[in-house]
């Protein structure tokens, strides 16, 4: 759903649409959708506490928790919205797309492909990786992680943020809803966008629950276990929504908060 988005957009931008309807929606709860999975070893076997199955960056992460849900959002272009009288939440800044085509279930162990997916959003929305903003933070504010709870998942996304955003890497908030939601699969990237979108609005990050043992190797800011107010530290106006896929398919949206042109 993320690359549904991020192709909506796409066609948006270029004059072909001027509003579009993108997001995804799946139900995998089925025999044929776990067996697939379980069979990878890629979903967590704690049966014993099930609430605390799902547990992106932990040291004792074991796999992901299938949810099942849809997330719809609507683009439009600006000058289309505000005619017809509509209030934009927030305006989608640049979208990146890459494929590793390293092997079917596995991303590239070093996460090139992840990282090139940020820089290129952060690129397309004229926005530096590296360069602080005008009040001293990151350009980025916030991003919303893949972050399956995937021992390689978490280890490689974690790596592939700090290779695109260097010594601001550790100052970025950075969590993953799938630790309350689940991996939603089809529907994982839209709601999470959604989430970037409330973070924007409300000035609320979204936690990782769960992250009791923190991995040496994932030792980035994941707002550990419970929300966060950043209202005093400025808020968040630009947002990354990553989602990293089978095959090597990666796709992130850059989102930030709207202000009239």
């Amino acid at each position: 759903s993320t690359q549904a988005e991020g192709e909506a957009f796409e066609i948006i931008r270029r004059g072909d649409a001027d509003l579009m309807f993108a997001g995804g929606s799946h139900s995998m709860i089925h025999p044929l959708g776990m067996t697939g999975f379980i069979r990878l070893t890629a979903m967590s076997t704690r049966r014993a506490t099930p609430k605390e199955a799902s547990r992106p960056f932990d040291a004792t992460r074991d796999g992901f928790v299938m949810g099942e849900g849809a997330g719809i959002v609507v683009l439009e272009a600006e000058e289309h919205a505000l005619r017809r009288g509509a209030t934009p939440l927030a305006e989608v800044a640049g979208y990146g797309s890459s494929a590793d085509a390293f092997r079917i279930t596995d991303i590239q162990p070093e996460g090139r492909g992840a990282q090139l997916a940020m820089l290129k959003a952060c690129r397309q929305a004229g926005i530096s990786p590296v360069e602080p903003g005008p009040d001293g933070r990151p350009q980025i504010h916030y991003i919303s992680a893949h972050g399956t709870g995937t021992k390689e998942n978490d280890r490689i996304e974690t790596a592939a943020v700090k290779a695109a955003f260097g010594p601001h890497a550790p100052r970025i908030p950075f969590s993953s809803v799938k630790s309350m939601l689940g991996h939603l699969i089809q529907a994982a990237g839209a709601v999470e966008l959604i989430t970037c979108v409330k973070a924007i609005q409300t000035g609320w990050l979204p936690p990782t629950i769960n992250l009791h043992n923190p991995d040496r190797e994932c030792d980035l800011d994941y707002v550990p276990n419970a929300a966060r107010d950043i209202r005093a530290q400025g808020g968040v106006d630009v947002c990354l929504s990553n989602s990293f896929g089978f095959g090597g398919q990666n796709d992130t949206l850059c989102v930030r908060r709207y202000r009239a042109s």
